[in-house]
Order: structure tokens, then C-alpha cells, then sequence
């Protein structure tokens, strides 16, 4: 490996640490049905965000509020005994990526077939406080 990009990545490692985050890995609902309740989340206060999704009828808000309250566990697992109403948090970053499509085959008409993609996806969801 390369000088420069170890150092880069040695870099991103460091800023790992004072990141508080969480991911999600091969959720089995597609990324465009994912990404519109993650845009109704992003630059929320952390409380505000678990309400709403608590609330929203969506298949995606509860998975989405999960990766929340594991992302506010890992920040409290940073700062061990922090209080999380006074460091006011937020969404700052959450990412929908597209994961794994699963390729099925439905029968047609006239002995043909459709392919049928059963997509999936992967969430990162970043935490910042507004008091830095």
C-alpha cells in the first residue's frame, strides 16, 4: 500500500472516532421507498426525528427510527454518561445506497418470463451536535 493512501486512510479512521453513526446493511426495501422518509429525517433534531417516525405509516420509518435509536446509543457509548437532552443533537448525514437486487423470474404470458429485481439497500445515519 502506498504512502499517501494509508496516511489517508489512517486520516479517516481518526474522524471515524469523533463521528457518531450507524448502519444498516441489506434492508429489503427498495432505496427509492427507503430514501423518502430518510429526506423527511435529515437535519431533524434527534427527538423531533423519533417522533415523526414513530408516527409515519411507511414499512421504512421503523426501520429507520431502530437505526436512529442505535446511532443515539453509540454516541452514548462515546460520551459514557452524557445526557442526551442537553447535547442537542441532530441528523446531520443519513445515505441510502442501493444493496444486493435479488433477480426472480415471473412466468408470462405465451411461455415467457419477466425478470423481476426484489431490490434492497443499505442506511448510514450520521449524528452531530448543534452545541460544538
Amino acid at each position: 500500500m502506498g504512502k499517501r493512501k494509508r496516511l489517508m486512510a489512517e486520516k479517516m479512521k481518526e474522524e471515524r472516532k469523533t463521528q457518531y453513526f450507524a448502519s444498516l446493511k441489506n434492508v429489503p426495501t427498495s432505496p427509492r421507498k427507503m430514501r423518502l422518509v430518510a429526506d423527511m429525517v435529515r437535519g431533524m433534531d434527534v427527538d423531533k426525528a423519533l417522533y415523526a417516525l414513530k408516527l409515519h405509516p411507511k414499512e421504512a420509518s421503523a426501520r429507520l427510527e431502530k437505526l436512529l435509536l442505535s446511532a443515539l446509543s453509540n454516541w452514548e457509548q462515546k460520551n459514557s454518561g452524557a445526557g442526551v437532552e442537553g447535547a442537542g443533537l441532530f441528523v446531520k448525514e443519513i445515505q441510502v445506497d442501493s444493496g444486493r437486487a435479488l433477480k426472480r423470474l415471473q412466468t408470462a404470458p405465451q411461455g415467457r418470463a419477466h425478470r423481476i429485481r426484489k431490490r434492497s439497500n443499505h442506511v448510514t445515519l450520521v449524528l452531530d451536535s448543534k452545541n460544538d
